[in-house]
């Protein structure tokens, strides 16, 4: 079963910082309605299927960091097109050859309507397989971030961990994170709104007034 709610106007996508479109469908772990994880963050990712190589090296790298996102106050919440049956299949065979038990719930979308309400599968596509996405939901409810990779390519977890931790990083601390920033680094001051505040920024820690770094206190 798979229950949608969209307004008639939203496209189909999910876009940053719309509110993540809600659904309720079955998992491999009992019914899952996406506005249950209110309170928390959450990763939502698609896969194109289930007992293909690079998905279940993808779903056995998510489960061993499983622990590392709870501390961050994350859930993970996986979806594909296959069944349900193909779903509980898959993970019985993942835990009995690689001895990783897969403990967070997949989504069945046989009819396509979450993969296309969230743009998993683009309308012009000739499969109905999802590409790779992820989409960064914060407690509110909110997409705070998407990435989206090709069906031949696998994700970084080590990425998914870092884009967490530097979004959850900016919320607490107003500030933005450069590139390639990981927990410890410095962050950046956002722009400066006026003459006065460029010129103070100019004499701090030697950089230019458009690019500060400061140190974290997090």
């Amino acid at each position: 079963m798979i229950e949608i709610n969209t307004a008639p106007s939203q496209p189909n996508t999910a876009r940053i910082d719309d509110i993540a479109p809600d659904f309720i469908a079955r998992s491999t772990q009992g019914e899952v309605k996406l506005s249950d994880y209110r309170g928390r963050w959450l990763l939502f990712f698609s896969h194109p299927a289930d007992f293909t190589p690079v998905c279940t090296s993808e779903f056995v790298a998510l489960q061993k960091v499983k622990s590392q996102l709870e501390a961050l106050n994350c859930d993970l919440l996986g979806l594909s097109v296959d069944s349900l049956y193909a779903h509980i299949a898959w993970v019985k065979d993942i835990e009995a050859r690689f001895g990783v038990k897969i403990t967070f719930p997949i989504i069945e979308d046989i009819s396509m309507a979450v993969s296309r309400a969230y743009g998993m599968i683009h309308e012009g596509s000739a499969t109905t397989a999802a590409v790779r996405s992820v989409f960064f939901i914060d407690p509110e409810g909110y997409v705070r971030a998407l990435i989206h990779y090709p069906m031949n390519v696998g994700r970084s977890v080590d990425e998914l961990l870092r884009v967490l931790h530097a979004l959850q990083t900016s919320d607490a601390c107003g500030l933005a994170t450069p590139e390639g920033w990981r927990p410890g680094d410095a962050a950046l001051l956002p722009p400066p709104l006026d003459q006065t505040e460029a010129d103070k920024r100019s004499s701090m820690n030697g950089g230019a007034w458009y690019l500060t770094h400061v140190e974290v206190n997090h």
